[in-house]
Parts: C-alpha cells; structure tokens; sequence
C-alpha cells in the first residue's frame, strides 16, 4: 500500500514478549526441566513472540498457544478454567469446539496484567509438568516487570 498508513496501538511490545520468554526460559533451566516452549499473545490472541527449546516436540507449540488462549478467552489462568469446569465436561467440550480446538483448559496459561490489572495479553507454556509450565510463565511475566493474573480476588 502506497503513502502513510496509522499504527496500532501496542500494549504488549515485542521486546516485552522477548523478556518473558526469556525468563520462562530461565527458570526452566534453573529448575532442570524439560525442553518446553513458551508462546506470547497481546490481548487480541495474536502471536507476539514464541520460541522452543531444543529437543521439545512439535505439539509442544499449540498446546501452549491453546493454554494462552484458555486464559485470554476467559480471564483467568488456564489451569484455573479447568478447575472451575472440572465437573462440566459438556462446557469445556463446546469451548474447544467454539475456540477451533486452540483452548487447553491446564495450568500453564497465565494473563499479563498491565498497572490498572487489566489483561494486555497471555503467555502459555507446555513441555514439562503443567504446574512446572505454570511456574515458569509466572516467573517470566515478572522477569519482564509485568503482572501476571491467576485468578480475580
């Protein structure tokens, strides 16, 4: 497209996404787990960044897009949608369904919170244990400076 076009407005920065993979990293390999891979959403569900270490499978990448996206579509951590809907089979079933099978109801899905505790995006980790995944996005929000959302009070 010729001539100047608008930008969009970025509460989630690339750098940012960097950060919190590289802390998500960090911890991992601090506490010896497996190969795992994290992605990055801004608050729309759009890929910001997302990386694998070496040696972590190949489904290892939609599954943690499918724990982000759990937590952005519903406003709370991935494993705490599971929970919530443990005894509603039926409900988490048509959310797959509606989300196109991107929605993986374990922890490892965490929100990014910006100052006023509003979501600006969510990063989900799969390759080790689902609260070792959910411990390591944890830490990489707060390597990045940035809040990270569980659940409301």
């Amino acid at each position: 497209m010729a001539g100047k076009v608008f930008h969009s407005s970025v509460q989630l920065s690339r750098h940012q996404a960097r950060l919190i993979i590289d802390g998500t990293f960090g911890y991992a390999r601090s506490a010896e787990m497996p190969p795992i891979t994290a992605v990055v959403l801004d608050g729309g569900g759009h890929v910001v960044a997302a990386e694998r270490e070496d040696g972590c499978a190949p489904l290892r990448f939609p599954v943690a897009q499918g724990k982000a996206f759990a937590a952005l579509g519903n406003g709370a951590a991935s494993g705490v949608v599971g929970s919530r809907n443990a005894e509603r089979p039926a409900f988490l079933a048509s959310v797959a369904a509606a989300s196109g099978g991107n929605f993986i109801p374990v922890a490892g899905g965490v929100l990014i919170l910006d100052e006023t505790m509003h979501i600006i995006g969510a990063v989900g980790v799969s390759g080790a244990s689902s609260d070792e995944d959910e411990k390591a996005a944890l830490t990489g929000i707060g390597k990045a400076g940035l809040a990270a959302g569980l659940e409301p009070n």
